[in-house]
C-alpha cells in the first residue's frame, strides 16, 4: 500500500526496511541484486540477527543482466545468503511462479530473499502444453517440481535459465535420451524425495546462471552425499565474470546455452 523511494542510499533502505518489518508493517526492500544482496549484506545479517519480518526483492541476477556487464551481474546470491540462518530464498522459474511466490512471502512470517533475472521469460508449460504454475499452483517452500520426466538423467535447473532446460530436454529427447527435469525454486532445501528419484538414474546434472561453486551444484552435491547416493554428477553454472552483451550471447560464452 506504500512506496518509497529511498535513492542511492541502500544501507540506509535496508535498515529501515528491516526495522519498520518488525513493528507490524510487512516489508519489501527491493534492488539489483547487486545492491540488494552484496552491497547490503551486513545490514541483512544485522536484519537476521534481529529476527526481522523482511522481504528482500532482488531484480537483474546473473548472467541474464547482460550489456551491464560483471559490475551488476549478481552471480553470487545464494552463496552469500546461505550465511544467514533465518532467510529462505526462492528463485522462481517464470512470471507466473513470481508472482506465487510474490503473496506466499507476503503472507508467510519470516525473512526471505526472492531472486530473478532482468529478461522476459517463457512461461513453463508441461509436455501438454498446459502452465505448470498457473491455475491451482500454490508456493510450498522446499518443494521441487519435475517439469519433464526421463530415466536417462536427471537435470536440476532454477530460474532464468530454466526454460532452456526444457529445450535441452526437447533436444536430447529427440535424440534418444530421456532425462527428468526438475525446476528447484527453494535451492537452500532441497526436496529429498525428487533428489531420491533423480539419484535413481545415476546421473544428475546440475545447471544454473549462478557461480557454479556456491550455487545450486553444491546444494544438490552436498545433499547428494549426506543421503548417500551414490551417482555421477555434473555441475554447468559460471565459472568466471562475465563480459557485456546480450544474456544469450553470455550463456553461449559461459557453456550454458542449450548447445
Amino acid at each position: 500500500g506504500n512506496f518509497l523511494q529511498a535513492g542511492v542510499q541502500e544501507h540506509t533502505t535496508a535498515t529501515i526496511a528491516g526495522a519498520a518489518s518488525i513493528q507490524g508493517v510487512v516489508s519489501f526492500f527491493v534492488d539489483f541484486g547487486v545492491f540488494g544482496v552484496d552491497e547490503t549484506y551486513n545490514q541483512h545479517r544485522l536484519n537476521d540477527i534481529n529476527h526481522t519480518n523482511l522481504k528482500v526483492v532482488v531484480t537483474h541476477c546473473g548472467l541474464n543482466v547482460g550489456e551491464d556487464g560483471k559490475t551488476h551481474q549478481c552471480i553470487d546470491y545464494l552463496g552469500v545468503f546461505r550465511n544467514l540462518y533465518g532467510f529462505r530464498v526462492i528463485v522462481p522459474a517464470d512470471a507466473n511462479q513470481t508472482d506465487r511466490a510474490t503473496r506466499f512471502i507476503a503472507s508467510t512470517p519470516g525473512n526471505f530473499l526472492l531472486a530473478v533475472g532482468r529478461s522476459k521469460l517463457p512461461i513453463i508449460t508441461d509436455e501438454a502444453g498446459k502452465e505448470v504454475f498457473a491455475g491451482n499452483y500454490v508456493s510450498k517452500y522446499g518443494r521441487a517440481d519435475v517439469l519433464r520426466s526421463g530415466g536417462d538423467a536427471a537435470i536440476f535447473t532454477m530460474g532464468s535459465i530454466a526454460h532452456k532446460a526444457v529445450s535441452a530436454w526437447e533436444r536430447l529427447r529427440d535424440m534418444g535420451v530421456n532425462v527428468m527435469v526438475v525446476n528447484v525454486s527453494n535451492p537452500l532445501k532441497v526436496d529429498e524425495k525428487v533428489l531420491e528419484e533423480a539419484a535413481k538414474t545415476g546421473r544428475i546434472v546440475t545447471y544454473e546462471d549462478h557461480n557454479v561453486n556456491t550455487g545450486l551444484g553444491a546444494f544438490v552435491s552436498q545433499a547428494i552425499a549426506e543421503c548417500g547416493y551414490s551417482v555421477r554428477i555434473k555441475r554447468l553454472g559460471i565459472s568466471d565474470y562475465g563480459a557485456s552483451g546480450a544474456f544469450e550471447d553470455l550463456y553461449g560464452m559461459a557453456g550454458l546455452d542449450e548447445d
